[in-house]
């Protein structure tokens, strides 16, 4: 039977398989379609910002605004997640509209702190070098004005000292000791600077004028162009893994200095404003006027001297030898006050970032003058990426122009060595009292002024761009400008008007030493991944210029005083300098890090540098490390310990160098002498050609324990070094037939820095109100000369001792007084009847025996208390190294002298009065060099105190109002003979005492 169909029925057919097919492409297109998902993150507190929220395997994210809020579009099904450091990674399905997450606390943090190593970053655990990091809470708020100040005591193996208390001076800082003989005046130890990338270098202020050596030692810090609060974290690169990526400048040390990013979310408003008060925090303990009457009645006494000469001024009526002033009071006994504020604004979105930041401070000083130190400051960054992640660019601006006006001198040395009945400093009309023109009235010093203008300009570029997806290509560009302006005037009003000065013998003085720089450093960049292997490694180049400008002119005579300021108009003009120079330096270097199944780590690291400051046979030198870690607590074995969170054992071995020589050592240099002869201005020879001389080498070897307890809870770090620089560049003593006194050549001396760093950080408390943390660090570090050849024959045998520091000095033995004569008694060792060198058996270290700090911060709710001890154990120059012979009117002194040699105290500490008794001055100098003027230098102190309160306003939409204070060097526990052990250069303003007040809103 035939069977027949319709037409109609067959169309129906297919009309329903179209319909079918549509619905169900219909159905499909649907489930495919996104959906715009909200949610809100935070912790067991708050809502936090920040926070990273991203669909995996795409580029599909964003971040959580300032209220933790969010909104991104998502399939139905897709798998985001949320991270944020300090927190545990959350990975959800999306299945609505709605995704509130409430994330933990992770107690691994260590996995995610990220640290800078310079030219790359490494995870905490993972890094296989020693690198010490203080980030932006320790540091932003304290009363300093440069931030080497505020990481003082904090960081194992650094140690800082502040040269003067006087602002804007310097800090002289040792990263595991001293490598070079060359001596610190040279910077031949001094650690290389990097900001964001770009090197700053000390070296403009070292070469300068020399104008500022009596006020600041000829130590002016370039970091203070940099404002505390700008700073986002310090790393110091210590070790040879760390610090072999930059060869030749990585020898002493590198200090990382991150400036801060903006943040996606909200734009933020903040405005900051601090005021501070310091004072002097100790003063000697002075004789007063009745003791040192006393001691000079004695004095004449015992030289037997009835009738006073014309220059006994406080015994022959001339003064008024009852009076009394308190001079350290008066010159060194004000208020300084500083005072800082800042405007910033930052923000942006996932893609772009910004910050701009500008700071105003201003602080004066203890002297009685209402002049001191000013600086504006300007950061500027800008970070911007693609949508799809293969491009990065980033770009930022650090400005800043210093300002000192001082008086040309430190009065602390008039504070101690002015008689205590001394004349008045003012007439009664207020005009400077000369008393006849018997005394130099200190504060005429007052008219005598410095000023320096410091203009740093840091301009920094990098951009990446990835080529492939385990291939990117970055570079970094920075130019850099640092001018450095200086003035002295010195009118005629601060001599005594007995000497009959006009403003012909007025003179005015300027220098300025300006330098540019470029820096630009292309690299390759290449990382993979695959089953248990980690590979990551890049190539690349630096290329760097750099131009130095020096100038100094004096004026002589001048028709009066008010023309100081124009050189131009004065009577007699001398240029005493023109200097150029200029120094290049070009390298390569690379990396390879590689991890196999997260728990064993290599790292490789080379640099060949070339230097420009060497001859053209020895201008390149290899450096490079290897460095290598095994994370124990990966081990299967070691996994059910549950007391044992972290163990890495750490240990590196490579080279680093130094061509911190100055520019053009190896030429024959000349000098321009600024005498004419028949009106015709010649030149001398200043330096000896020597093309052989290379670069010094520093071997680095460590070894390192590190250990995290209890839920990391207890973290600790034990490292163990040894430093070997060999290939010494310093000056060889030539026969003064040669004309000159020195030259530069490599030397096969060692030096040798060894010993033990110990770090502890401790969560004793944490929970939804409380939280208290611990840090303490201590360093033992040694110093010696291991190897010097033909040292007994050489100029440097009186200095150095082979197996003994190089910090060492050779002393007088100093016995005590003689119970019959009243004179010092000294060791004389070879029994020739006299003292000389020879008879300097003494050696003292001056250096420090240990140094580390102890940090606590106790928090509640939104209180936060911090405090930080420091503490040092050394060996200095005391008191003792200034004294002069009891008994003269040139000098106050220590209240310990009034227990003087006298036939009824034979056993006393100190000689007899005397106003001239020869043998007694003779004396002096003998007890200054003997082992007598060193002693112990050790002191705890409480360096710095931190209370803060914040809180959130939301009615009145302020996200953040900080109200702080802040104490700094609160208290000293020494028994140092001086007037503070950290500063030991006598007669210089030692730190001072200081209470801030501080607010910083942010809305």
């Amino acid at each position: 039977m035939k069977t027949i169909t319709h037409p109609k029925s067959k169309h129906r057919f297919y009309l329903l398989l179209l319909i079918l097919l549509c619905s169900l492409h219909t159905h499909t297109l649907f489930a495919q379609q996104q959906i715009r998902v909200t949610g809100t993150v935070k912790d067991a507190e708050a809502p936090l910002p920040g926070v990273t929220v991203w669909e995996k395997d795409t580029n599909n994210g964003t971040l959580t605004d300032e209220n933790g809020k969010y909104s991104l579009q998502f399939i139905p099904g897709s798998i985001v997640t949320f991270s944020f450091i300090g927190y545990k990674t959350q990975t959800h399905i999306v299945s609505g509209t709605t995704l509130n997450i409430t994330l933990q606390p992770d107690e691994t943090v260590l996995d995610e702190v990220v640290i800078n190593a310079g030219y790359y970053s490494v995870k905490d655990r993972e890094r296989t070098g020693s690198i010490a990091r203080v980030t932006a809470k320790d540091i932003e708020f304290q009363p300093v004005i440069n931030p080497l100040q505020a990481i003082q005591g904090r960081m194992a193996g650094v140690s800082i000292t502040q040269n003067t208390g006087v602002s804007g001076g310097g800090f002289d800082i040792k990263i595991r000791g001293n490598n070079s003989l060359s001596g610190d005046y040279t910077g031949s130890n001094t650690p290389l600077y990097i900001v964001d990338g770009i090197p700053l270098y000390e070296t403009p202020i070292y070469e300068n004028s020399g104008f500022s050596a009596s006020l600041f030692n000829s130590s002016i810090s370039i970091l203070n162009a940099i404002n505390p609060s700008d700073i986002e974290s310090i790393e110091i690169l210590k070790d040879a893994d760390a610090t072999a990526i930059y060869g030749s400048r990585g020898a002493n040390g590198v200090v990382l200095i991150t400036t801060k990013k903006g943040k996606a979310g909200k734009t933020h408003f903040t405005v900051s404003s601090s005021t501070a008060f310091s004072k002097v925090g100790s003063k000697m303990k002075l004789m007063n006027t009745e003791q040192f009457n006393q001691m000079r009645d004695e004095a004449f006494a015992n030289d037997g001297v009835t009738e006073y000469p014309a220059n006994a001024y406080d015994m022959n009526g001339s003064w008024d030898r009852n009076r009394y002033t308190d001079w350290q009071k008066e010159l060194i006994g004000g208020t300084a006050m500083d005072k800082t504020i800042s405007l910033g604004v930052s923000g942006g979105n996932e893609f772009t970032r910004f910050n701009v930041n500008v700071a105003h401070n201003e602080s004066t000083t203890v002297f009685p003058t209402d002049k001191g130190y000013k600086r504006n400051s300007a950061l500027i960054s800008f970070i911007h990426r693609s949508k799809d992640n293969r491009f990065q660019l980033g770009a930022s601006t650090t400005y800043s122009d210093q300002n000192n006006t001082l008086p040309a001198a430190d009065l602390t040395r008039k504070a101690l060595e002015l008689p205590p009945n001394a004349p008045a400093l003012y007439n009664e009309d207020g005009t400077l009292n000369w008393q006849d023109g018997t005394w130099n009235n200190p504060l005429a010093q007052l008219n005598k002024t410095y000023e320096n203008n410091t203009r740093n300009l840091i301009l920094n570029t990098n951009l990446s761009y990835l080529i492939f997806p385990s291939v990117s290509f970055k570079l970094n560009m920075g130019i850099t400008t640092n001018y450095f302006d200086e003035r002295v005037l010195t009118p005629h009003t601060i001599y005594n008007p007995s000497l009959g000065r006009t403003s012909e013998h007025s003179t005015a003085q300027k220098a300025s030493n300006n330098s540019d720089s470029y820096i630009i450093e292309p690299q390759i960049h290449w990382a993979k991944k695959w089953n248990k292997h980690s590979v990551q490694a890049f190539i690349g180049s630096s290329f760097q210029s750099r131009e130095n400008n020096s100038f100094q002119i004096t004026g002589r005579g001048f028709n009066t005083d008010a023309h100081l300021t124009n050189i131009g108009i004065a009577k007699t003009k001398t240029i005493n300098q023109i200097g150029n120079s200029q120094y290049k330096y070009a390298a390569l270097f690379a990396r390879l890090n590689y991890i196999y199944d997260n728990k064993y780590i290599v790292n490789l690291t080379g640099r060949r540098d070339g230097s420009s400051r060497f001859g053209p046979a020895n201008r390149f030198g290899n450096f490079g490390a290897v460095g290598a870690a095994w994370l124990f607590t990966e081990e299967s074995f070691l996994k059910n310990y549950s007391w044992l969170s972290f163990g890495k054992l750490r240990a590196s071995y490579g080279t680093t160098g130094s061509d911190n020589i100055g520019d053009y050592a190896y030429l024959d240099t000349y000098t321009v002498n600024t005498q004419t002869y028949d009106g015709t201005t010649g030149l001398y020879p200043s330096r000896l050609y020597n093309p052989n001389y290379s670069w010094e080498k520093t071997t680095k070897l460590e070894t390192a324990l590190e250990l995290g307890l209890f839920n990391n809870r207890i973290n600790t770090n034990i490292a163990w070094y040894k430093n070997r620089s060999s290939n010494q560049l310093i000056g060889l003593t030539l026969s003064a037939v040669t004309g000159f006194n020195s030259v530069t050549d490599n030397f096969p001396a060692t030096v040798e820095n060894s010993g033990w760093e110990f770090t502890l950080h401790t969560t004793n408390i944490r929970n939804n109100n409380w939280q208290w943390n611990s840090n303490f660090n201590i360093s033992f570090p040694k110093n010696k000369l291991t190897a010097f050849p033909d040292l007994e024959n050489s100029t440097y045998r009186n200095t150095y001792i082979i197996g003994k520091s190089i910090n060492l000095v050779k002393l007088y033995h100093y016995e005590g007084i003689d119970p019959d004569t009243g004179l010092y008694v000294f060791t004389d060792y070879n029994k020739d009847g006299k003292l000389d060198n020879e008879d300097k058996q003494i050696d003292k270290n001056i250096g420090i025996e240990y140094h580390g700090g102890l940090q606590n911060t106790i928090s509640y709710k939104n209180i936060s208390l911090d405090f930080l001890f420091q503490f040092v154990k050394q060996t200095n120059y005391t008191f003792e190294s200034m004294t002069i012979t009891p008994g003269t009117l040139s000098s106050n002194y220590p209240v310990e002298m009034t227990d003087r040699w006298s036939a009824e105290n034979p056993d006393a500490q100190y000689t007899w009065a005397t106003n001239s008794n020869n043998t007694s001055f003779q004396q002096i100098t003998t007890m200054q060099e003997s082992d007598r003027s060193v002693g112990d230098a050790s002191y705890i102190r409480l360096k710095n105190v931190a209370l803060s309160y914040k809180l959130k306003i939301p009615k009145a939409k302020i996200d953040s109002l900080l109200l702080y204070i802040q104490g700094q060097n609160l208290f000293t526990i020494t028994n140092y003979f001086g007037m503070d052990p950290e500063f030991v250069f006598a007669g210089n303003l030692p730190p001072l005492r200081t209470y801030a007040f501080g607010v910083q809103l942010t809305f």
